[in-house]
């Protein structure tokens, strides 16, 4: 396809309850939306790398820039009839995947459309449903967070992630582990140590965990094979997996057990879809992540995680969760699978920004003609 339009939105949507992380704090989820059109057709995607380079050394304004300045205007007019060549297009300027993967994710829901078919089916899918789990960020107490990991078990969420950070560590994990003695937890720690943590890791494994994600330096694969191999919890990479050559590096070294997909944090559905293969011929399961977007973005991450290798339930959330009025309609909304676990339902189509919201909340925009 020939790409002949492309427009650039960088937006700032309100969350309900500030995130809190290991990293930091978000009382907003910045975001860059874009719009491409090839001859009649266009399509959305999303990227949102957080307001400050703190999960990443990406920010939103950064991406913006990058894509406005360089991004862009390397792709605006030229074919890319595969995810392949649209990378190809852009593999000169180094790093930034989550500037790319918001064209890569944009040119993969103009793809579907122009072929008439649901994304998960564009991208090999086989299947239309798949389990959800629950999140909780640092919150204001543990009587808090005990509170709302009751609602999840008793809701039949399959898994619960707890953020984990200094300060709100093993005194909290703790408590959740004595009150819910059987619930799958899992605990991600957003490079929040190092492996001088040895002993504190070591004496997590009394926990039982599903596995223990990022616990190191978010470039880092080699400490993380050094602690994989002194504890018996699994590690997961979220931050150190940016590209697939960082996968290859960590099934080398045995650096985890698990590996989180997040589409922008790698680049884009095409990079995905080539962690996802890595990861599957060498038996180790995957999951997708979100970053708080919208249900724009949100349902892209639905449509990845519809592929064989997501065995472990994903990190996709409804809009209410975060929004009192998602940017894009409609809003994305939970399921239950057969037995009662909740779950999400690939879309046909991927939700549009609401004309007033997207000019509500939008901060900068650039637009693009070939």
């Amino acid at each position: 396809m020939r790409i002949d339009r492309i427009e650039l939105f960088h937006v700032a949507m309100p969350l309900i309850y500030p995130w809190r992380t290991a990293y930091g704090e978000d009382a907003a989820c910045e975001s860059v939306l874009c719009r491409m059109t090839s001859g009649s057709v266009e399509a959305w995607g999303e990227s949102a790398p957080l307001a400050a380079p703190c999960y990443s050394p990406e920010w939103a304004g950064g991406l913006f820039s990058v894509a406005k300045q360089w991004l862009a205007p390397a792709v605006i007019g030229k074919q890319a009839h595969t995810g392949g060549e649209l990378q190809h297009l852009m593999q000169v300027y180094k790093g930034n995947p989550f500037a790319k993967a918001v064209l890569d994710n944009t040119w993969w829901n103009l793809h579907a459309r122009m072929t008439n078919q649901p994304l998960h089916k564009a991208l090999g899918a086989k299947r239309d449903q798949v389990a959800v789990g629950a999140d909780f960020g640092v919150m204001d107490s543990i009587d808090d967070l005990l509170k709302g990991v009751g609602e999840a078990v008793a809701q039949k969420f399959p898994r619960i992630k707890l953020k984990f950070r200094p300060g709100w560590d093993l005194e909290m994990l703790a408590a959740v582990r004595r009150d819910f003695p059987n619930a799958v937890f899992h605990i991600d720690c957003n490079s929040g140590y190092r492996i001088s943590d040895l002993a504190m890791f070591q004496a997590i494994d009394a926990f039982n965990l599903a596995m223990i994600e990022q616990p190191l330096q978010h470039d880092d694969v080699l400490h993380h094979s050094q602690l994989q191999a002194k504890i018996r919890t699994p590690i997961c990479l979220d931050e150190s997996v940016s590209h697939p050559r960082h996968v290859e590096q960590a099934i080398f070294l045995q650096s985890c057990r698990y590996v989180n997909i997040k589409p922008g944090r790698v680049g884009g559905l095409t990079n995905a879809l080539i962690i996802h293969d890595l990861c599957r011929d060498a038996s180790i399961p995957c999951w997708v992540g979100g970053m708080l977007e919208s249900s724009l973005g949100a349902s892209a991450c639905v449509a990845l995680a519809m592929l064989d290798n997501f065995t472990y339930p994903a990190d996709i959330f409804p809009s209410k969760r975060f929004y009192h009025e998602d940017l894009a309609e409609p809003a994305l909304e939970l399921t239950r699978l057969p037995d009662g676990t909740p779950a999400v339902t690939a879309p046909h189509d991927l939700p549009e920004p609401d004309p007033a919201r997207l000019e509500k909340l939008c901060l900068q925009r650039a637009e693009f003609r070939a």
